[in-house]
């Protein structure tokens, strides 16, 4: 079969439409699915393809629009507060008072009044990763046993879970050579709540196995993968995925498949130091 690639010039030109529809959309509620059906990109890989490209999540980025897009109006135009943050998307003047103030530690009228005030509040730069080209694999369909977490990706109980899981395998007489330890992250830190962010640790096993109380059972589906390998902290693990969907997706030639990612831990977090730890990326591609 033909491979159907995208360009970088179709990954910018996914992007700016979604940039140009946020802008002409900003009085109302927008969505990740939304949006990512406007970008026509999976609402898996959307709001990492967004982030890598522009620089920022896109909740941050629809904010700082209309935050950026009231003060303009204020500055240049006599229309009233209330109408300015009906046109941006805030459903009271106090809502966008409390965001504006937050971005530019004043107050919309303050500004409005004062010509002479400036404001600024550049993006953080972000910094990419020295990665070795990808391996490119065939994987078939995996089982897995898991623990769901629910909370914020940087604190959740990791390790916990997988106490919890290697307990089951004990008890259930589920060791066999080669169980793999995997972590799939559902939601966007950027885009839906703290708390309410998903993640499923995972071993994969080959042996049957039913679920049991809080731990389940599901498939890691196959198919082709770009694996890049990593090693170093995990907290780095952001800027890696940003280089690979900024620089590397776009120049590869390969489409992003519906199915998610997912980390493998190679290593011991307990017994190597963090520079240490190595960790794969897999991509779905297609």
């Amino acid at each position: 079969m033909e491979q159907k690639t995208i360009t970088r010039e179709e990954y910018a030109k996914r992007i700016n439409t979604v940039i140009e529809y946020i802008g002409s959309n900003l009085d109302k509620e927008m969505d990740l699915n939304e949006l990512a059906g406007v970008s026509n990109f999976s609402v898996y890989h959307f709001h990492r393809i967004f982030r890598a490209i522009v620089g920022e999540p896109i909740g941050a980025f629809i904010v700082r629009i209309r935050v950026e897009t009231a003060a303009r109006l204020l500055r240049y135009t006599s229309l009233p507060i209330q109408d300015i943050a009906y046109n941006v998307g805030y459903a009271t003047p106090s809502s966008l008072t409390k965001v504006f103030r937050q971005f530019y530690n004043i107050s919309p009228t303050d500004y409005r009044n004062n010509k002479s005030y400036t404001i600024m509040k550049p993006l953080q730069p972000t910094s990419d990763v020295q990665l070795k080209a990808p391996k490119i694999v065939e994987l078939e369909t995996k089982k897995a046993i898991y623990v769901r977490l629910q909370g914020d990706y940087r604190t959740v109980d990791y390790a916990g879970a997988f106490k919890k899981l290697w307990a089951f395998v004990k008890e259930n007489g589920l060791y066999s050579a080669g169980i793999e330890h995997l972590s799939i992250s559902h939601d966007d830190p950027k885009v839906t709540e703290t708390e309410k962010l998903r993640t499923d640790v995972c071993l994969v096993i080959t042996k049957p196995v039913e679920p049991k109380g809080e731990i389940g059972v599901r498939e890691i589906l196959g198919g082709k993968f770009a694996i890049f390998t990593y090693v170093g902290p995990y907290d780095d693990l952001e800027n890696v995925f940003n280089t690979v969907y900024r620089k590397w997706l776009p120049e590869s030639g390969y489409k992003l498949r519906m199915e998610q990612g997912f980390e493998k831990y190679i290593n011991d977090p307990n017994r190597v130091t963090p520079d240490k730890l190595k960790t794969e990326l897999y991509i779905p591609i297609e």
